[in-house]
């Protein structure tokens, strides 16, 4: 994924698509909420500071990240990430009505 091709249909909604990605494949609607289970540990790198672009440019500041209970190693990933992007305000694991230890909840700088 070299970059973001926005469709946001007037709605603002929006949706993050790869760059010359089908309009089938690889749609992300840009929502408060990222569901990782359908991306590959190696797309995490460049989807994550992508996504959470297009989350700013619509003054979406806290996304709720699932990536799942597992054995922890996207979680160990995604918070090994997180704590680098310099976007990211805060972090922390959601609650138990959020998705407990499978899911983290970020706090997104404004633009």
């Amino acid at each position: 994924m070299s970059g973001p091709d926005r469709d946001d249909g007037g709605g603002g909604g929006g949706e993050y698509r790869a760059e010359g990605a089908e309009p089938e494949a690889f749609e992300v609607p840009i929502t408060e909420e990222l569901d990782l289970h359908t991306f590959r540990p190696n797309e995490i790198g460049e989807l994550l500071p992508e996504y959470f672009l297009e989350c700013r440019k619509r003054g979406l500041l806290r996304v709720r990240v699932v990536h799942g209970k597992g054995t922890g190693t996207l979680r160990e990933g995604v918070h090994r990430l997180l704590e680098k992007l310099p976007e990211v305000e805060g972090f922390t694991l959601a609650g138990a009505g959020s998705g407990g230890w499978g899911a983290t909840w970020v706090t997104l700088r404004p633009l």
